[in-house]
């Protein structure tokens, strides 16, 4: 087992793996930049290190910085956490290079399952159902032309590199493809230094349906249930929940066995999600793989009592996976609390935070790096809390849910407790109507 971990990330996840190591006798070592010098993930970790002023690029980012902190305070391991350098397979190679355990998969299953395109041809290949699309990346405008027509209007353009809705345009009709290939691009290219594009049908009344999956270094793999992270606004989630209220026990089994198939089809190492669109007759198609850790993880933890971070870390160790697929037992909801502001577009709102009050009591479960007194910067994404509740149903979940929000106190920023509160009275969600499109229907603020 590993000595000591560098935590490669900031904030709620970095505190989160930092009380896993803890409870494993691990040793741990915050990197932080000088806007998160006063951030709890550096006060609770047992040494921390500068990496540089607050960009990401030259802090979080900045490989070199990362691997010199981990080599002058002996780390063995990093854990790269969600998001800056986790699915980076050049990160991942630099590790191996300089003999420190990378926590997460090899590079070659990050570029399998890291580029979309590429993560669509290996899907196909393991038999997994995918979403009718073009074959590779585009070329021009007559080629996506040629593939709309081919697999029907409307048709979704998606940049391979991207992720959060970036370089995403809905195609309806021919005449808008010259000027959807031409922003998309160009957004892509801005957003991620890679303009390549790829066309998909799109999939009406969708569900945005994940699985989780485990993959030890001895070739067995298991999957962990599902989420649904259908509650998006512009393709980020708000809202997570296991197990779907559209989920029936033959689609949960056939989801499974499908992201298992894939699992093996690249001998995926580590803990990671497959992430579908269900359609409303139940038919599920490959999206995307993260492999990574998923900002919703809690609530797989809170419905199977299985610490995720802690498997991680065991399967980087070498650990051999018991192999065996979990389902839900409990029903949990994970909230996330962003400082923005609801009523203005949910524009960011970073600020000082002069009073805060977590809910607690039996089933609620908070996981932050705030604290009275503590300033949100600027910089970084704007997610300052996840609030979960598990009980034995959902409507438990949802009443658990109500209350706890109510307790939740945050002043001196503006934040999103308000529309979630709104989200848990609306009737349709209620009874588990909803789909991807559920905010541009129900205008709850």
């Amino acid at each position: 087992m590993f000595k000591k971990i560098l935590i490669a990330n900031r904030g709620e996840i970095a505190l989160r793996i930092i009380r896993t190591c803890k409870e494993m006798g691990i040793k741990t070592i915050a990197v932080y930049s000088t806007a998160d010098k006063d951030s709890l993930h550096v006060r609770f970790a047992d040494e921390a290190v500068c990496i540089g002023p607050p960009a990401s690029k030259d802090s979080y980012l900045n490989i070199p910085n990362i691997i010199a902190a981990a080599e002058i305070t002996n780390a063995d391991a990093i854990h790269p956490g969600y998001g800056f350098l986790s699915e980076r397979s050049k990160f991942s190679q630099i590790c191996a290079e300089h003999e420190i355990k990378f926590i997460g998969p090899t590079p070659e299953m990050i570029d399998a399952m890291g580029d979309k395109a590429s993560a669509k041809a290996t899907a196909l290949k393991a038999g997994v159902p995918c979403v009718p699309g073009s074959e590779g990346l585009l070329k021009d405008v007559e080629d996506v032309i040629r593939t709309a027509k081919k697999i029907g209007y409307p048709v979704l353009m998606k940049a391979t590199a991207g992720g959060g809705g970036k370089g995403m345009r809905i195609i309806n009709e021919e005449k808008e493809i010259e000027h959807a290939w031409e922003s998309a691009r160009k957004e892509a290219l801005s957003s991620f230094g890679n303009d390549g594009m790829y066309l998909e049908k799109l999939i009406e009344e969708p569900r945005h349906i994940e699985i989780q999956i485990a993959g030890d270094q001895y070739g067995k793999s298991c999957h962990l249930s599902e989420r649904d992270c259908s509650i998006q606004r512009r393709h980020q989630k708000l809202l997570e929940e296991t197990p779907s209220p559209f989920m029936t026990p033959e689609l949960r089994n056939a989801m499974g066995e499908a992201s298992i198939k894939l699992c093996n089809e690249i001998k995926y190492e580590g803990v990671g999600t497959i992430e579908f669109l269900v359609d409303k007759h139940r038919n599920f198609y490959f999206m995307e793989m993260n492999t990574r850790i998923q900002v919703e993880h809690p609530i797989t933890e809170e419905v199977i009592d299985y610490d995720l971070i802690r498997e991680q870390i065991q399967i980087a160790s070498g650990v051999p996976i018991s192999g065996k697929n979990h389902f839900p037992q409990m029903h949990a909801i994970e909230c996330r609390i962003n400082a923005e502001d609801q009523y203005n577009d949910f524009r960011p709102c970073p600020g000082k935070v002069t009073t805060l009050h977590k809910p607690g009591g039996h089933g609620v479960r908070v996981d932050t790096h705030i604290y009275a007194g503590y300033t949100i910067p600027p910089y970084y994404d704007s997610m300052i809390a996840k609030l979960i509740t598990v009980a034995r149903t959902r409507d438990e979940a949802i009443t658990k849910m109500t209350r706890a929000l109510g307790e939740f106190v945050i002043e001196g920023v503006k934040t999103t407790i308000p529309f979630h509160q709104k989200l848990m009275e609306n009737e349709d969600f209620r009874k588990g109507n909803y789909t991807t499109k559920f905010l541009e229907t129900h205008k709850l603020l």
